[in-house]
């Protein structure tokens, strides 16, 4: 696919999409894009995350019954089956985009690759490596930990208003299913912005942001807080109410989805004329410029309302080095009303 149709590339290589980003158009009174948005919203990625819910529920989680007594067997189990599925989904990606390399860098955002850099801010100087360990030894653990608590409150009853049935509740479900991806945008703008705070971002979000260049095993590459403060979003379906295919479709969404952001590329190639769309560019800006898009989607647009909004033209560009701009001057003139005068 020739990737020049629908983008410029830069002198050193580097690859942007000709389209803006855009919030979601109910926001902007654009009625006419609703069918567009609403498929780019469940497919593909939306209805992955939801076949595997369904696959978790039919196959890997045990009856009510059994999740009402914590047990190691059903709890590693698990474990296992997310790493697996982790390893599978991530790997299948970085295998033939990144070590393979079979589109090249054709709709990618930062021409080189990760692993052509090594850098003594990871682990064995190695941002694939580091990631791959970050993720595996903390990130999905602390996933695993936060679905076995949600399950095991499902299997005692633990809820603030009580779990729902889909016989009584089959409206109100569907309604919170499609509100998900909406719920995942707040809370993670909210976490993100609280994680960018010179003190946290110092000791721990700035772990995950050393991967400037993301791919997909930077996408769980956290400090161990983090992870629980982004797993933690699915808490919210024990006061919401809620039921497992409600609560496991937002672990996933967490848990699997979070390589939406870090695929690194506009496009992921299929067939010489087929390619997914990754959805990644809003939060690929996010890695670049740091202080930007901090829940990006546009869905519920709080970077738009807040000021942190970047879509990727000039005029972006030109509204960040203003605020970056002020933002010196204040912390400039801070620092010298704290200096005493000689």
């Amino acid at each position: 696919m020739d990737d020049s149709q629908y983008g410029t590339r830069d002198k050193r290589g580097n690859w942007t999409p000709n389209e803006t980003l855009q919030v979601a158009p109910y926001w902007t009174g654009q009625w006419g894009k609703m069918g567009q948005f609403l498929v780019g919203l469940v497919w593909p990625w939306n209805a992955f995350h939801m076949g595997t819910a369904f696959l978790y529920l039919w196959f890997v989680i045990p009856d009510r019954e059994t999740l009402a007594t914590f047990s190691w067997d059903w709890a590693l189990w698990l474990l296992f089956v997310n790493m697996a599925g982790i390893f599978v989904l991530y790997g299948a990606i970085e295998f033939f985009y990144y070590v393979k390399r079979i589109q090249g860098d054709r709709w990618r955002y930062n021409h080189k690759f990760p692993a052509d850099n090594p850098s003594d801010v990871f682990w064995f100087k190695s941002q694939n490596l580091d990631n791959f360990l970050r993720s595996f030894l903390t990130g999905i653990p602390i996933w695993t930990a936060v679905e076995v608590f949600m399950l095991w409150c499902y299997g005692n009853g633990y809820h603030v208003f009580g779990w729902v049935d889909w016989q009584d509740n089959w409206l109100w479900l569907a309604i919170l299913i499609f509100l998900v991806p909406a719920i995942h945008e707040v809370h993670f703008f909210c976490i993100h912005w609280l994680i960018h705070t010179p003190f946290l971002y110092k000791h721990i979000h700035s772990v995950h942001h050393n991967s400037i260049n993301p791919s997909p095993w930077s996408s769980l590459s956290m400090h161990p807080i983090e992870h629980v403060l982004y797993f933690g979003e699915v808490l919210w379906h024990l006061v919401l109410p809620s039921n497992p295919v409600a609560f496991m479709f937002n672990m996933h969404a967490v848990g699997y989805g979070a390589l939406n952001g870090h695929i690194g590329f506009e496009k992921l190639e299929v067939t010489e004329e087929t390619a997914i769309d990754s959805h990644a560019y809003a939060h690929y800006l996010h890695h670049k410029y740091f202080e930007v898009n901090y829940g990006a989607d546009g869905i519920i647009p709080l970077d738009k309302w807040f000021g942190y909004w970047h879509d990727g033209s000039k005029e972006a560009d030109a509204r960040m080095k203003e605020r970056f701009r002020k933002k010196k001057e204040r912390l400039n003139a801070k620092k010298a009303r704290q200096t005493p005068a000689e």
